[in-house]
């Protein structure tokens, strides 16, 4: 049964091999998609519960024992980032059906979004450190077609900073990856993490470089000051349904690997990088809060509000207490679920009015009253209204960080809470409320592109109403993070 940790690497994989067969047939790449991702959903709800019942699983593939061979492995944390990132991919699979266009579907746009999957999965599930930078550039790989496919001239832009920013962020990858080599002599991070113990605070100072190092490469995959530069430019260009899964997806990759590597290797032999982490992040709320609320272009908004999550979490990563870890994780899969659903009710916006400018049109309430009320409930989501989702992560993190006397950093994150609702009510109130103005399209598939947005935002509701029933699956994705040993112990089995 440990094999079925492979499989949510391997499903989008075969299927998207299959795929690259057929370039020309639509309707059959449509089935063959949704199918492969409705597997993979199964497969993925399958490990969770697996992992549950008999605790941390690993395969060591081709039978070479850790730490000498690739070691896959399935901890709560990853298993359930999995499960995450196969609902969100059904979803937006289908909303392609009716919005990406039939020139980009021809374009293997399905096999891109797929093999995009490969990489986000491998990246959660690998126990190797080089094997990480392996799927990140698989991610990374099917990242630049999906950002180019369709070829208009925004698109192609974007694509030559992205694919510049990350060539630069996976040489440095390799950098970092050669440098702690050299000093652990090991690419296992259960072993790396062992055998940095085992110095007993010698070479800490090369340990800071390489961990500066691994923060500049992962938080420049995060959004993290002052390497965020790039992301909302670069997210801007491509259609509404690669941005869902940029937003939803890639940048949380990043993060992942920042508090996988960080926990393992870092927190017991620096005294300098996570206090560093917890200065970046705030600045990066701040600097995501500025860029929110100085704009009326819809997706500009979501995308800044990006940022804005993404420094939450790693502030509360910082800390690194167990409450702020549970904080951390569990507001991690909330904010993967929301923006996917913000990102998605954006593109039904634009494709009803034609733009993304909330100055543009008014009144959509008396047209679309459904999609403005499934608006609300997402952004007092977003915000951290109770009983939804976002209430019960932020409310964690900012006790853990009261807690831990930081005291700026708690108060920053309950404005933060303010501004991001400040940001996109007055897109609620100037778009959906007041007198008709702008053109209107009623006649785009409207149901049908707001299945996966019920699905996505029922999903969300649900997460935060039923969250003591969620909170012992979040509880054992915290043990392996703040107890290493936990890690360690499955992986190296003596």
């Amino acid at each position: 049964m440990n094999n079925i940790v492979l499989a949510p690497i391997l499903i989008p994989f075969l299927f998207a091999i299959f795929l690259m067969l057929l370039p020309k047939k639509i309707i059959l790449q449509r089935i063959v998609a949704l199918t492969g991702s409705l597997i993979l959903i199964i497969t993925a709800g399958f490990l969770v519960f697996h992992v549950r019942t008999n605790g941390i699983t690993t395969v060591n593939v081709s039978n070479w024992k850790a730490p000498f061979g690739i070691t896959i492995v399935g901890d709560m944390f990853a298993s359930l980032l999995v499960l995450t990132t196969s609902i969100i991919l059904a979803c937006v699979i289908v909303y392609s059906f009716y919005s990406i266009g039939k020139a980009r579907e021809k374009f293997l746009y399905y096999p891109a979004v797929l093999f995009m999957i490969v990489g986000v999965n491998g990246s959660f599930l690998t126990g190797d450190i080089f094997n990480l930078f392996v799927f990140f550039e698989v991610m990374l790989m099917a990242s630049y077609v999906l950002l180019v496919i369709g070829g208009t001239k925004i698109q192609l832009k974007a694509t030559i900073k992205y694919l510049l920013i990350n060539v630069v962020g996976s040489g440095f990858f390799v950098v970092a990856i050669g440098m702690l080599y050299s000093m652990i002599g090991t690419l296992n991070m259960a072993d790396i993490s062992q055998k940095i113990d085992a110095l007993h605070g010698q070479n800490t100072g090369m340990l800071s470089v390489v961990a500066v190092l691994f923060l500049f490469v992962f938080g420049l995959k995060a959004g993290l000051f002052p390497l965020y530069f790039w992301l909302p430019g670069s997210y801007f260009a491509p259609p509404i349904p690669v941005l869902a899964l940029f937003g939803g997806l890639l940048t949380k990759v990043g993060v992942y690997a920042i508090v996988r590597t960080f926990s393992l290797f870092f927190t017991k032999e620096t005294t300098f990088v996570m206090p560093l982490l917890g200065i970046l992040a705030l600045i990066t709320i701040v600097l995501g809060v500025i860029g929110a609320i100085s704009y009326y272009d819809l997706k500009t908004i979501v995308i800044y509000n990006i940022l804005i999550a993404i420094g939450v979490i790693l502030f509360s990563i910082s800390i690194m207490s167990r409450e702020s870890v549970m904080g951390a994780v569990y507001y991690l899969i909330h904010d993967m679920l929301i923006k996917a659903v913000l990102f998605l009710i954006v593109g039904i916006i634009m494709a009803i009015t034609g733009t993304s400018s909330v100055k543009k049109f008014s009144g959509l309430m008396t047209e679309k009253p459904g999609l403005g009320w499934a608006f609300f409930i997402a952004i007092i989501a977003l915000t951290g209204i109770p009983p939804l989702s976002g209430f019960f992560g932020k409310l964690l993190i900012v006790e853990s960080a009261f807690s831990a006397h930081e005291i700026v950093g708690g108060i920053l994150i309950l404005l933060s809470s303010l501004f991001v609702l400040m940001s996109l009510i007055k897109v609620f109130t100037r778009g959906f409320w007041g007198e008709k103005s702008g053109t209107f399209t009623l006649t785009i598939p409207y149901r049908k592109m707001m299945l996966p947005v019920i699905i996505l935002l029922s999903l969300s509701v649900l997460y935060g109403l039923f969250s003591n029933a969620v909170f012992p699956f979040i509880e054992d994705a915290v043990n392996p993070i703040v107890d290493p040993k936990v890690y360690i112990d499955a992986v190296i089995k003596e």
